[in-house]
Formats: structure tokens, sequence, C-alpha cells
């Protein structure tokens, strides 16, 4: 038990950790990228591209580069959750009704003023929708970490398919299944709180 309960932990911080690197990434670069279309379709490409890559593949790339260990699963989880939260911060403040922005502008709003008070508190749910898909898939593709050394239940997975065990491979997989669920249902909340406030504002 302690042993599951220590690889659910390594899995959630392997996981979250990646995410928030992506979130950090694909936010900035979301909000930068809607002052230039042409800067937009490349950046929307570039992490089109790094979705394609099979996980596998691109986690023996990473090897190479970081070694075996967390921290390749780490790199490898934030660059395929980039895609979702890089389109969606850019659709959610390119889609902010203009309406809003040009009285923000009546008001003497600066753009770093339309941004923080109009843009990203509108935006905030379409944003929360792209961080809740990263981390969903995230939380899966971490199971596959093992292959390169990193902790997490992808380990009771990995074992259980070599021995034949369905118990074990249940044991991996089931935590993982239901952290997703979890995450999911915590994250569909919050997108509703947002968008009920996004309204009133």
């Amino acid at each position: 038990m302690n042993d599951l309960l220590l690889s659910i932990l390594v899995h959630l911080q392997i996981t979250f950790t990646g995410v928030l690197i992506a979130a950090v990434t694909g936010i900035i670069a979301g909000i930068v990228i809607t002052k230039n279309k042409t800067v937009a379709a490349i950046v929307m490409s570039l992490t089109d591209i790094v979705q394609t890559i099979p996980s596998v593949a691109l986690l023996a790339i990473l090897m190479m580069l970081f070694g075996l260990g967390d921290t390749t699963a780490v790199v490898a989880l934030a660059l395929y959750s980039l895609l979702p939260i890089v389109r969606n911060t850019y659709a959610g403040i390119t889609g902010v009704d203009k309406g809003l922005i040009e009285a923000g502008r009546g008001m003497g709003m600066t753009k770093i003023q339309l941004l923080v008070k109009v843009q990203l508190p509108m935006a905030l749910p379409v944003i929360l929708s792209g961080l809740r898909m990263a981390i969903i898939t995230a939380l899966g593709i971490a199971t596959i970490g093992v292959l390169i050394g990193a902790g997490g239940l992808g380990y009771f997975i990995y074992r259980g398919v070599q021995i034949s065990d369905l118990t074990m491979i249940l044991k991996g997989a089931v935590p993982v299944s239901l952290l997703a669920v979890f995450v999911d249902l915590i994250l569909q909340y919050s997108e509703k709180k947002m968008a009920k406030k996004a309204k009133r504002a």
C-alpha cells in the first residue's frame, strides 16, 4: 500500500510539474502570438508537430539529452501539454468581445491593463479548458515514463505486463483513471464558475 501511495504521489509530481512548465510557457506564448497572425500560425504549427511525435520516440530523443529519470518525463509532458494551452489561450484572448476592449480603451486603460483586467479574466474559462485537457492527457502519458527510468504508476502497468499479472496492471491503471476523472470534474467545475463570473462582469 505504501508503494502504491508513493507511486501516486510521484506520478502526480511528474505530471503537474510538466503541465506547470507548459502552462507558464504556453500562456505567455498564447498572449504574445495574439499580436501577429503569422507568428501565431508558426507557433501553432510547431506545437502541432510535437503532438504528432510518438511518445516513445520523443522520450528516446529526450533521454539522449537529459538522461534517464523523472526530468526527461517532465520535459516530455511539458512539450505534449503545450498545444492545448497555447491554442486555448490564443482562442480565449482573441475571442474577447471587441466592444469590451473598446470600452476599456475609452476608460483610458493601457494595453497591460486591458490584458490583466479585461482580456485574461474573460479568456480564463477557455484557458482552463486547455489546462484541463493538458493535465488529463499528461496523466496518461506519464505512465510510459517508466521506460526511461521515471517513477510513477507506470511501473505497476509495465511490471504487470512483463509477468502477465492483471492485478498488478490494474493497480497502476485504475488510480490513473480515477485521478483523471477527479481532475476533470474539479476543473470542469472551475470552468463553469469562471464562465459565470465572466458573464456577470
